[in-house]
């Protein structure tokens, strides 16, 4: 269907299914008896006639119209519901059987397929014979002309797939129709024959990039940094590298190869960019593990712009936000509303990921990436640390993704920029000016080491990941089964009344219960053998986090060389040491059990062997006494139950030697008690900062830390 008759016909169902019939005389019979009419001319390798394809169409269409009704009908039962669902599958496997003897029918099952007027007439007269009640507007026929049929972002396998939430339907509603790009329609000259056009360009290019460099860092010239930063929000300040990007961005370049290292801010990087753009609305297309740190970046760095997440089927997804960040696993079911949002920006993290062209992965990104670069001049940007993985081929998928090559070729852009250059490919010094111009198209690379003045000698960065696997359901579930217990004590507490002995107002008397409580229940925890605990809670959280910061550390060790990867417990260690080889990523691990000779040789291979790329570590074992300064990089996957025990970790490679800035990469599991207890292990930071370095920061509680986090606990329960 066209786009304006997707939009008619979304707002259909619900009008047409008022008059359900209790009998059997709905629409579902109609179109059984409608496609085995069908079925029936596909025989023998015959080719439909116009009539039964027709017919075909509209079969499939009037199939997903009423499927979709079947699963969003409130007022059917759960068997009702699986009753029709399952008819309708009957439906689409004679569809999809009639599909395979006559092939020509496959593109008639796409939901873009235009409709004629004889379709429309057509499906019409099925829904008046199956006693659907119909609206005036649906009794009219509608002959005008239908704009030529646009190549589909959506595979016709992934159609049934589709999921189009609510807030997107409200959206959509609110505003159905996109302002038209006259500047792209208009007519323009044909394009005078070029020197180049006779020369395959891609090879010559790609080689550019192994034999023209010249010593010379691929990064294009970006402009001077504003003596006064007028990007950033109240408390926050641009570093210099980052400020010359978004500098750029506010000149009016619109594309770019964000390669910095990981550890120099490329998400804010990308955030303000959109801001000086005003590339809103703004899609982010982000590994897992990192898009619930996206949202949290939007909001620092942009307070005045909303991001929403979307998770599964897009349950509480925002789609009046201005950034809507999406991860790689769940791209496929969103592809129908995500390429007609108007998107005016495209953002994909970690875009190495799509490197592979022939991926389900990248041919989503890349259709979705067509889609708005065709609604007019959005800001692209491609962020990824490792742009090359296997070989130089890898950038093939990102100049694609941001418009720099069509196919085999280079988009008329790119090849204005080798005119210039007044070589070919048989000239001497065409392969550095090639790279050069594919550079200036929007290559920006910096390394720690090459703005080591921008940064801090060390710091921690927070990235909150999403558990919403089942372990994640059964963690919260634990610490809302943790929380009932904790007011249960506290209630009984407070029904014993208050003793003539308490010095203090009625506040007072509740903290001090809360406190006492909360003490209580830490005293069993630990002395606890079996059950539900704030320990085996942390523990579980651990193994929920195992995977996502295990992936992560993968990332950066592909990126920027040696990781040390800290947890606290041997099941996440385990974990981990296996998800790195099934990445063919060779480890050392650090372990309480090993022996001093062992833990030694352990060491020096990491330090000396350029092949081992992660140091699996205890944070228990191999906190303290340990060099293990040829990485920059921590991930610290479990957390800690002291400030001390974490910056330890921290310290075996932040130490005398170690030439570029130290990151810690510290995993958060969001809306868990991991995140109160990454907090509280600040405080304790910061009290140790005040006491010994000068530090004016605000002095914390005294208490332990899993003490405060239970306290915690049990003040959000009550309220």
């Amino acid at each position: 269907m066209s786009r304006s008759g997707q939009r008619t016909a979304s707002s259909r169902p619900q009008q047409q299914r008022r008059a359900r019939h209790a009998n059997n005389d709905g629409l579902i019979p109609v179109l059984a008896r409608k496609v085995r009419e069908v079925e029936a001319k596909a025989v023998d390798g015959k080719k439909l006639g116009p009539t039964n394809r027709t017919k075909f169409q509209v079969i499939a269409f009037l199939m997903r119209e009423e499927r979709a009704r079947a699963k969003t009908d409130t007022e059917l039962s759960d068997a009702a519901r699986a009753e029709q669902l399952k008819r309708l599958d009957g439906i689409a496997t004679i569809l999809a059987k009639t599909a395979a003897r006559d092939t020509s029918l496959i593109s008639l099952l796409e939901s873009e397929a235009p409709p004629t007027a004889t379709a429309q007439k057509m499906r019409r007269d099925w829904l008046l014979e199956s006693g659907t009640e119909l609206s005036p507007d649906d009794l009219i026929i509608t002959t005008e002309r239908i704009a030529p049929k646009q190549e589909s972002v959506i595979p016709p396998e992934l159609a049934e797939k589709q999921v189009i939430p609510q807030s997107v339907r409200a959206r959509q509603l609110s505003n159905p129709f996109l302002a038209p790009d006259f500047s792209r329609g208009a007519a323009t000259a044909p394009t005078p024959r070029r020197r180049l056009d006779s020369w395959e360009l891609l090879g010559p290019l790609f080689k550019s990039f192994e034999y023209g460099s010249g010593g010379q860092a691929a990064s294009m010239d970006l402009p001077p940094a504003p003596a006064i930063d007028r990007y950033s929000p109240p408390g926050l300040e641009l570093m210099h590298h980052q400020a010359r990007f978004v500098e750029s961005v506010r000149l009016g370049h619109r594309s770019f190869l964000l390669a910095d290292e990981p550890g120099l801010g490329k998400t804010a990087q990308s955030v303000l960019a959109a801001s000086v753009a005003g590339a809103y609305p703004l899609l982010a297309v982000v590994p897992n593990v990192v898009k619930m740190n996206w949202a949290r970046e939007v909001e620092r760095w942009t307070p005045h712009r909303r991001a929403t997440v979307i998770h599964g089927d897009g349950e509480g997804l925002d789609a009046f936000a201005d950034v809507v960040i999406v991860n790689y696993e769940v791209l496929d079911r969103h592809l129908a509303w995500l390429s007609t949002l108007g998107f005016k920006g495209m953002v994909v993290d970690e875009a190495h990921f799509i490197k592979n062209l022939h991926s389900q992965r990248s041919k989503y990104v890349l259709g979705l990436a067509e889609a708005i670069r065709a609604t007019g001049d959005p800001l692209m940007m491609a962020l990824t640390g490792t742009p090359l993985i296997n070989d130089i081929d890898d950038f093939k998928a990102i100049w694609q993704l941001l418009g720099w090559i069509d196919g085999n070729k280079p988009t008329p852009a790119l090849m204005e920029r080798l005119e210039e250059t007044e070589l070919t490919p048989a000239d001497f010094g065409f392969y550095a000016a090639a790279r050069e111009a594919v550079i200036d198209m929007g290559i920006v690379r910096r390394r720690k080491i090459d703005v080591a003045a921008d940064l801090p000698s060390r710091r921690v960065v927070d990235l909150p990941v999403e558990l919403d696997d089942d372990l994640g359901r059964s963690i919260r579930q634990a610490e809302k089964e943790l929380a009932a217990r904790l007011v249960a004590k506290y209630e009984r507490a407070s029904a014993a009344g208050r003793p003539d002995s308490f010095d203090g107002d009625d506040e007072a008397h509740r903290r001090h219960l809360i406190r006492l409580v909360a003490q209580s229940e830490l005293e069993e925890s630990k002395s606890a053998k079996s059950g539900e605990n704030v320990f085996t809670m942390v523990r579980k959280i651990g193994q929920a986090k195992a995977n996502l910061a295990s992936d992560y550390a993968a990332q950066l060790a592909r990126s920027v060389g040696k990781v040390v990867f800290f947890a606290k417990h041997i099941d996440v260690m385990d974990a981990a040491e296996e998800a790195f080889a099934a990445r063919d990523l060779r480890t050392i691990s650090i372990r309480g059990d090993q022996s001093a000779l062992a833990r030694q040789k352990e060491i020096d291979a990491f330090n000396n062997d350029p092949d081992v790329a992660v140091a699996v570590c205890s944070l228990t074992a191999a906190g303290v006494g340990l060099n293990l300064q040829a990485a920059s990089n921590v991930v610290l996957a479990e957390l800690s139950w002291t400030a001390a025990e974490q910056t330890q970790a921290i310290d075996r490679v932040h130490r005398i030697g170690q030439e570029e800035p130290v990151t810690a990469w510290r995993i958060i599991a969001a809306q868990t008690i991991d995140a109160k207890i990454a907090e509280l292990i600040d405080s304790k930071a910061g009290l140790a900062s005040r006491a010994l370095d000068g530090s004016d920061v605000e002095l914390g509680s005294e208490d332990s830390v899993q003490l405060a986090a239970l306290i915690h606990v049990l003040e959000e329960a009550l309220g």
